[in-house]
């Protein structure tokens, strides 16, 4: 997952950025809402993380601009303000979620696949191929029933190939998962992770489109 980060305080923006990309997710940060507007409209992110009192442009700003251009992207508002208008206003304005701050990590993690999972349309936690499945909640990967242990990157690309079973996904498409800003992305990394997964589980699923991408799924036919 591809997070964009809207937050000024530079304490809570940083250890949240953090605390994400140990979750295995790509995770951006920017500090103001025109920067949230530029990041917006120039790159795909699957999902914000968005504060309200924001430098230059507040939070409801972003948001209406964002909806405004029909961009759907899940947005989860994170705000100190507890106030039933603000709350009205923010999820009128076109946010899928509001958590007030404090709040514990898992809590945002599992509000994260909610509206993942509402805006892939999927009622369901875990996902599944054939017999393999990856339970985003409890971060588990089976194939058969049995057991494999991942580490957050390769848990990560299997997640994003697994979200849409059968669809080619370039290089560039999972780097974008896997990496944020300002992360070394090496020239041959996703390829690494693919030959990693397939140690792992098996080469019957997994599948490589020569100049194109990547695949889970049965084969498909020349």
């Amino acid at each position: 997952m591809r997070v964009l980060l809207v937050e000024d305080d530079p304490m809570i923006g940083e250890s949240l950025r953090e605390a994400l990309r140990r979750q295995g997710m790509a995770a951006d940060w920017v500090r103001d809402g025109r920067a949230a507007d530029a990041a917006l409209a120039g790159e795909r992110f699957d999902a914000v993380l968005l504060d309200l009192g924001l430098p230059q442009r507040s939070g409801v700003q972003v948001l209406q601009s964002l909806r405004a251009r029909g961009d759907a992207t899940p947005v989860i508002v994170l705000t100190a303000r507890d106030a039933l208008a603000d709350k009205v206003a923010s999820l009128d304005a076109g946010a899928d979620d509001y958590l007030v701050k404090p709040f514990e990590l898992d809590e945002l993690l599992a509000r994260l696949r909610a509206v993942g999972r509402r805006h892939a349309g999927r009622a369901q936690t875990a996902l599944q191929v054939a017999d393999l499945q990856l339970d985003p909640a409890t971060r588990e990967v089976s194939r058969g029933g049995r057991p494999v242990l991942l580490s957050a990157r390769e848990f990560a690309l299997l997640q994003a190939l697994m979200e849409r079973p059968g669809a080619i996904l370039s290089r560039a498409q999972l780097e974008d998962r896997l990496y944020g800003w300002g992360e070394e992305v090496e020239s041959n990394a996703v390829s690494v992770y693919v030959h990693q997964l397939r140690r792992k589980l098996g080469d019957d699923l997994l599948h490589t489109v020569r100049g194109v991408g990547y695949y889970v799924g049965p084969r498909k036919q020349a």
